[in-house]
């Protein structure tokens, strides 16, 4: 009887241990099927939402980008105007990727192109500008990201349509690319255009 209940007692522990093991393949694969399941769910995953969209857009009372000879980007700057505020900066890679569309839009007579120049130094960024051209009719520093935050910035560049009256129409995480910029942002812009 003795012998008996140690073999039980040695299977149990056999069947435990083989538990424990297969516990974190286990845990994997319920990961794996959940992450699967949201990709496969045709969302856009690199869609951030914000809880800005709709609202009015943060007051802007930035100080000027010295020797840029543009403005400084307040309120007073963008109000009465279709807007695209883009933060950027000159360590940012994607940055450079989106500047040839930004500077192509800048040329657009309906939309107010202005900057964000996001915890940068003011010799790069006015090198970044003068290398890359400068598409922004005013532009705002923010050294500390105080003005990011306010905008609820995930990650630079990102990029807000806001209408004359000062709404958040459109918001862009990301550069823009090509495809983005005429299947989302062109698109958002000529809708706020029959709007108003």
């Amino acid at each position: 009887m003795t012998q008996q209940t140690e073999s039980e007692a040695t299977t149990g522990k056999g069947r435990g241990r083989y538990l424990i093991a297969a516990l974190p393949l286990l845990l994997f694969a319920g990961l794996a099927a959940v992450f699967m399941t949201q990709l496969q769910s045709g969302r856009d995953v690199s869609e951030i939402p914000s809880a800005l969209l709709g609202t009015k857009a943060p007051t802007l009372q930035l100080e000027g980008l010295d020797g840029s000879e543009r403005p400084a980007l307040t309120t007073a700057a963008i109000t009465g105007k279709l807007t695209l505020v883009n933060i950027f900066a000159s360590w940012c890679v994607p940055c450079r990727q989106e500047h040839p569309m930004l500077l192509e839009l800048s040329k657009d007579p309906r939309v107010n192109v202005v900057g964000i120049n996001y915890k940068d130094r003011n010799d790069n960024a006015l090198r970044f500008l003068g290398e890359l051209g400068n598409p922004y009719s005013a532009i705002g520093v923010d050294p500390n990201g105080k003005a990011a935050i306010d905008w609820g910035v995930y990650g630079i560049p990102e990029s807000y349509l806001v209408g004359p009256d000062g709404t958040i129409l459109y918001k862009k995480v990301g550069p823009f690319d090509p495809e983005s910029f005429e299947t989302q942002l062109m698109p958002a812009i000529e809708k706020a255009l029959q709007g108003s």
